[in-house]
């Protein structure tokens, strides 16, 4: 035990040191005062360890929401794929399909909404709410566009049966084989002319193949014109195919047909040649339908892969030079 020290105070009275009495009064408010200090600092310690440092169960919970908010995410990722790809089908159905057919599908089928926020309460209050609604209604707006797509085909399916004929009479594959092609000139819209070297919209679309190549009817019909002129479109044939569609094949080196004759998706009508305003050997293909021209690029579905079809849309919307 080690020996306790007294304390003394100087007496300037009677000059000499007198020995200070602790009273216990003091002792006991000092030790009161260390304890509650001590508590304090052990208070700041523990509150620091609860603000900063995740106890083994927090730090369990936070990896577990890091790891749902990854797979959140990568939902939503699928989710803004498949609205992509079903909107591409919808493209599809809406401008080649349904177009073949002219029976359009009602805007407001297509665009119809499916509610609000509020179809969702049992995610009320969870960590990701807005994410899981949003994703929600991204899933509920894919089955009903799925369920409608689903009832479209269904329909065009009826109207394919009803009119099978008028399937074989429709422009549906290359008028020139894709084993004969060397590559696509120019495809449909504005291209340079090769002549005037001026912008000109180019209503058709170019095939290049060497002289005499075979050129087949795209859809059966009767062959309405066989023309022969030295400029323009030089040797030509147009089929009229029924139901408002006609197709032109243009520069020509020979024909193979005659005004009047019937002829078959498939058939052989002429052969690549370079006549009239051309620059060099290549046919020139339209599409015309009730009298106006539009992209024959829409209507190649019967021979080409999705591949395929990717590949010569790229070719043909290149703003080159045309060769007519």
């Amino acid at each position: 035990m080690g020996i306790r020290k007294n304390r003394y105070r100087y007496n300037p009275e009677t000059l000499s040191y007198d020995k200070v009495k602790t009273r216990p009064m003091i002792v006991i408010l000092k030790v009161f005062g260390f304890l509650s200090a001590a508590a304090v600092f052990a208070l700041l310690i523990i509150q620091a360890s609860f603000n900063f440092l995740d106890s083994p169960n927090e730090a369990k919970l936070k990896r577990e929401l890091s790891q749902q908010e990854y797979h959140i995410q990568h939902l939503e990722n699928k989710v803004d794929e498949l609205t992509e790809n079903l909107t591409d089908l919808e493209k599809r159905d809406e401008e080649i399909y349904r177009e073949i057919f002219g029976a359009p599908l009602p805007d407001a089928l297509r665009s119809a909404g499916v509610g609000g926020t509020k179809r969702y309460p049992e995610l009320k209050g969870l960590s990701h709410e807005k994410s899981l609604v949003h994703m929600n209604q991204q899933l509920d707006q894919l089955s009903r566009k799925a369920a409608i797509q689903d009832k479209s085909y269904n329909e065009l399916i009826k109207l394919a049966k009803q009119k099978s004929k008028m399937l074989a009479s429709i422009p549906a594959i290359q008028p020139v084989a894709n084993k004969d092609l060397k590559r696509m000139a120019s495809g449909y819209g504005y291209r340079i002319d090769p002549f005037y070297r001026t912008r000109k919209f180019h209503a058709g679309m170019d095939f290049t193949s060497p002289t005499g190549t075979e050129i087949h009817a795209t859809g059966d019909g009767v062959v309405e014109k066989v023309v022969a002129m030295r400029w323009g479109y030089g040797k030509h044939v147009i089929i009229n195919h029924g139901y408002g569609y006609k197709t032109l094949y243009a520069h020509m080196s020979k024909f193979n047909v005659k005004p009047g004759q019937k002829v078959v998706r498939g058939q052989t009508i002429g052969f690549v040649g370079s006549t009239g305003k051309s620059t060099a050997p290549h046919l020139h293909y339209e599409v015309m339908v009730n009298g106006q021209k539009l992209n024959p690029a829409n209507y190649y579905y019967n021979d080409l892969s999705a591949e395929e079809y990717e590949r010569l849309i790229e070719l043909s919307s290149h703003p080159n030079q045309a060769f007519d």
